[in-house]
């Protein structure tokens, strides 16, 4: 019960501070949109720069699978 009262009493605090501070608001979101593609652009390269890497090892183990079973057939 609690939880629902002090839930309830942050949402009308947070609605009052953004209509009271709409201003602030929006400069803080012209300045935290930028940053945050920033790292998103930074997290997505590195995550496709390792996906690479994870499928040229995975070409290079068939190859080297393949060149095993040659000889003992």
């Amino acid at each position: 019960m609690g939880a629902l009262i002090g839930g309830i009493i942050a949402v009308v605090l947070g609605i009052w501070g953004l209509a009271v501070w709409w201003g602030y608001f929006v400069k803080a979101l012209m300045a935290a949109v930028p940053f945050l593609l920033l790292i998103g652009g930074i997290i997505a390269i590195a995550a496709g720069i390792s996906d690479i890497k994870d499928k040229m090892e995975e070409k290079k183990e068939k190859k080297e699978e393949k060149k095993e079973e040659k000889p003992a057939q």
